[in-house]
């Protein structure tokens, strides 16, 4: 891992350097997945299913299935039955069913606690001016199926909707040559209640959610991690519906002093690392620290069964970083702005103030980010890649949408007209004024 000495000249370049290093793009597509695409680029592979689901629905969205998941499904197969969704639950490991529910309770109590409440009223003079929150209709899920399946973000992504009150959630995850989802994947749909399940190719179904098909209802959002194509589909019908967020790989930055053990702040550090790619960055006033924490890195990364893709993400997307003290600390913290940050310091809570650009913090000892990945209660869909100084975590909140109400008696809006038809005449729009004035004559 390189090793940045805040004190040195050039730091600050080397830090702009990895954060550059973490771009949003960085590992989210690989060779075969290139190769796939003939040649062009990404988002011109995107925009060809995109287009194609537009005109042919259903006929495209089998098709792209066929071409790039290898299995064979007519519309009619498209939707996974209920039989096959409670047979998954039923094939897993009675703990991990357990692990599910637990996690489900939490998100449920986490997220109804966080729902922002119908703010009072507003009234001055004869105005009453309020605002009300409405849950979507509907929404879509997309649950990665191929390579590596996360029943987690499933939980992660639909529990905080339920919590919202939407009326319908439908989950895409990309089918097994042989047709199936994966188990891991149709058990958490089952656990948390979801049966509206569809097995169809990642780019293919995110368009179908966005604009409907005769067998895949349109959706009002979508949501759900991904590779770079799924993120650049989610991007490219955005406006038709809304998203989550455009994501990259994951990353944790560790601000430690020298209360911190070693050991855990090495295995933290790996268990990003290990997404492959992943990001993780020590930030320590404490250059002993900084020392035993590398030499630990190094002696878990040989236990490690895929030693040599984390040593990539080590090597290409990570650093150790010295500073002259947890102000400092915090400074690095805030230009990073990443998606954990992880606080093992004598008195973290004290630095939490400082820091105002992190997608979720972990606070003390205690609290390693796996505790929010599967189980605490917040949504383990954070901002990435240096876009948590502008965007946040997902929750049910996001779930819901505004409306203002207003409401006017005569004497308000008599009061108010001189305003509305001076600033209606300066726009030239004659009928605004006009609505105003009618209503006094």
């Amino acid at each position: 891992m390189r090793i940045i000495r805040m004190s040195d000249a050039g730091a600050a370049d080397q830090l702009a350097g990895l954060r550059a290093a973490l771009g949003i793009d960085q590992g989210l597509v690989t060779q075969s997945q290139r190769a796939l695409s003939g040649g062009r680029s990404p988002i011109e592979s995107v925009r060809e299913i995109v287009d194609a689901v537009r005109a042919r629905g259903d006929e495209a969205v089998a098709e792209y299935t066929a071409k790039l998941d290898k299995a064979a499904l007519a519309p009619d197969e498209f939707r996974v039955p209920q039989a096959e969704i409670d047979r998954a639950v039923e094939a897993m490991p009675p703990e991990v069913v357990r692990a599910m529910e637990a996690a489900i309770e939490n998100i449920r109590r986490y997220q109804a606690a966080t729902l922002a409440p119908d703010p009072e009223d507003v009234v001055v003079g004869g105005r009453r001016l309020s605002m009300v929150y409405r849950p979507l209709r509907r929404v879509g899920v997309f649950a990665p199926g191929g390579a590596t399946a996360y029943p987690s973000t499933l939980l992660m992504t639909a529990v905080p909707a339920q919590v919202a009150g939407v009326e319908e959630i439908a989950v895409v995850s990309p089918p097994l040559e042989a047709g199936g989802v994966r188990t891991a994947v149709l058990a958490a749909c089952g656990v948390a209640g979801l049966g509206e399940v569809y097995r169809v190719q990642a780019v293919a179904g995110i368009a179908a959610l966005a604009v409907g098909t005769a067998t895949i209802p349109a959706v009002d959002k979508i949501v759900g991690p991904g590779n770079l194509f799924v993120q650049l589909a989610k991007k490219e019908v955005q406006g038709l519906v809304d998203i989550d967020m455009f994501a990259g790989p994951s990353d944790v930055l560790v601000l430690a002093d020298a209360s911190a053990d070693p050991r855990h702040v090495a295995i933290d550090l790996l268990s990003q690392a290990e997404h492959t790619p992943g990001s993780c960055v020590l930030v320590t006033d404490d250059a002993a620290l900084l020392e035993r924490a590398e030499n630990e890195v190094e002696v878990q990364l040989r236990r490690m069964s895929r030693a040599d893709a984390v040593r990539e993400a080590l090597e290409r997307y990570s650093a150790l970083v010295l500073v002259a003290d947890m102000n400092a600390g915090c400074d690095v913290a805030n230009f990073l702005a990443p998606e954990h940050l992880q606080i093992v310091t004598a008195r973290p809570r004290d630095l939490l103030p400082r820091i105002r650009a992190a997608g979720a913090v972990f606070i003390g000892p205690w609290t390693p980010v796996a505790a929010g990945d599967y189980i605490a209660g917040p949504s383990h869909t954070l901002p990435t890649c240096g876009t948590a100084r502008f965007a946040s975590g997902l929750s049910a909140n996001d779930f819901r949408k505004r409306m203002s109400v207003i409401e006017y008696t005569r004497d308000a809006l008599a009061e108010d007209a001189p305003h509305i038809a001076a600033l209606a005449d300066q726009e030239r729009f004659e009928a605004h004024a006009r609505s105003v004035t009618v209503r006094l004559e």
